[in-house]
């Protein structure tokens, strides 16, 4: 199963959830999209611990299996696809769970958030252990 984990999903990883390092341990591949990264990044810099949240960050970027994935072109129109029809459908996200999903969708991952938000956009399965 590939997913791609959402920021509060990191969040209760490094909190010791071990119902998602379970889930974790099941997957074939795991995406970190670029706006988790740049969210968990924006909570080091505000946080007392920088070198240490970015150092646990940095070996969990390099374990197998886990790839950070970049914004790529068909990922922004992916973007722009979810945004649109959530905004049609008066169901708005915050921006940076569109750019999750719209990664999730291009790559066929599901999305691990515990966010229920994610539930509005069509196509995407959010697993929530």
């Amino acid at each position: 199963m590939k997913v791609c984990i959402d920021t509060n999903a990191y969040s209760n990883l490094r909190k010791g959830n071990q119902q998602l390092q379970a889930l974790l341990d099941e997957c074939d591949e795991i995406l970190v999209p670029a706006a988790t990264y740049a969210e968990l990044m924006y909570g080091f810099l505000r946080g007392s611990r920088f070198a240490e949240n970015e150092s646990l960050l940095n070996e969990f970027l390099r374990e197998a299996g886990i790839t950070f994935q970049p914004v790529t072109q068909s990922i922004a129109e992916r973007w722009a696809y979810v945004k649109a029809t959530l905004m049609k459908n008066g169901t708005p996200i915050p921006e940076n769970d569109i750019w999750i999903a719209a990664t999730a969708l291009e790559s066929g991952a599901r999305v691990i958030s515990y966010d229920n938000h994610f539930d509005f956009v069509g196509g995407l399965i959010r697993l929530a252990p």
